[in-house]
């Protein structure tokens, strides 16, 4: 099969041919019809990612059609099209029994801890706990867009973030995952401050739900500003792009008894940020990590989808052929452009 591959990290990956994988036991292999390009991506290829062996194949945001499974399958046969979440997760320990497959003891991740869907195929374990099922209506494209960015997002507004109606809810960073909290908070009955350093970004935050927008690079203190918009601070806040900065303003911008969620990867030279941690104990503040989202959680996501109330095929920027992947995974620090790139062309 087709795949992008790189040897060293940092180092231009390439577009080789590599040996087709087989299914194990409990798993299944899918022929890849698309697959997103996420910053974890870029990160991954920096050496920012413990897990990786190289050579390596990244890509994790997928959806594609499954073409073989191993015999202890039972749910998932040839045929059936699928997406899954970007932890994978055994189905065996005791945060799987606990219903917390995305902190599962044993995860692991196509693209990170095995070679991942920049690729025409790819194998994913434990197919029975892990794959979910599309609707015939739902294109390959936006199903991929779905896999980490959107469904992290999902979770880290609903789930962690328990957003109400009426609530102020700050997003900083409107790259995909960002945009994407921006359009589920707002979905939730929740008033969003959307907040980054590029005025498109902003514009189309406001454009599929932000009620107010800053742009970090012209306000004079982006903290202030949230309080005087959201008459006190908000209720929940998020880093949807992993910098001290935007970690530290999200926990300032926080009203009393708010709850901080943090999106963003913080790797490599920004791993440990500064907490305000007297203002986290004044005002019984919230730390709330958010990493990933169950299989099962899907369901609820897919409703909103199917009622029109998400709009995730929005928050499609770019589609491309595997040959353009490469540029594309190398330009991800530069936060060139408006939502997801997706590889539909293989």
């Amino acid at each position: 099969m087709k795949a992008v591959l790189f040897e060293k990290f940092g180092e231009k990956p390439e577009l080789r041919t590599v040996p087709d994988p087989t299914p194990s036991p409990e798993g299944v292999v899918i022929k890849v019809e698309a697959t997103g390009l996420c910053r974890s991506d870029w990160h991954g290829w920096m050496g920012h990612d413990p897990d990786i062996r190289l050579p390596h194949v990244p890509g994790h945001e997928l959806a594609g059609t499954v073409v073989a499974a191993g015999k202890r399958v039972s749910r998932w046969k040839a045929g059936q099209r699928v997406t899954v979440p970007f932890v994978a997760a055994c189905g065996h320990c005791f945060e799987c029994a606990s219903g917390n497959q995305q902190v599962c003891e044993h995860q692991f991740q196509p693209g990170f801890t095995a070679w991942g869907s920049f690729a025409e195929y790819v194998a994913i374990d434990f197919a029975d706990t892990n794959l979910v099922g599309l609707p015939e209506t739902m294109d390959f494209a936006t199903a991929a867009s779905l896999g980490c960015r959107f469904v992290t997002s999902f979770r880290a507004v609903v789930d962690q973030g328990r957003v109400t109606p009426g609530e102020w809810v700050a997003v900083h960073g409107c790259g995909g995952v960002g945009l994407s909290a921006v359009m589920i908070a707002s979905a939730m009955g929740a008033n969003v401050v959307a907040v980054d350093l590029a005025e498109d970004k902003l514009d189309f935050a406001r454009k599929i739900g932000a009620v107010a927008t800053i742009n970090a690079a012209q306000a004079e203190n982006v903290v202030k500003a949230i309080k005087q918009i959201t008459n006190g601070g908000a209720h929940m806040s998020m880093d949807a792009l992993g910098h001290p900065t935007t970690c530290f303003n999200s926990i300032s911008c926080l009203r009393r008894r708010g709850r901080h969620v943090q999106i963003g990867l913080m790797l490599g030279e920004h791993a440990r940020a500064a907490v305000p941690m007297s203002k986290v104990i004044a005002y019984e503040l919230e730390i709330l990590g958010s990493h990933g989202m169950q299989a099962f959680r899907y369901g609820a996501m897919m409703e909103m989808i199917r009622t029109g109330k998400l709009k995730p095929e929005l928050l499609i920027g770019r589609t491309m052929s595997l040959e353009e992947a490469p540029a594309a995974l190398m330009a991800m620090d530069t936060f060139a452009g408006i939502g997801i790139g997706v590889v539909t062309r293989f």
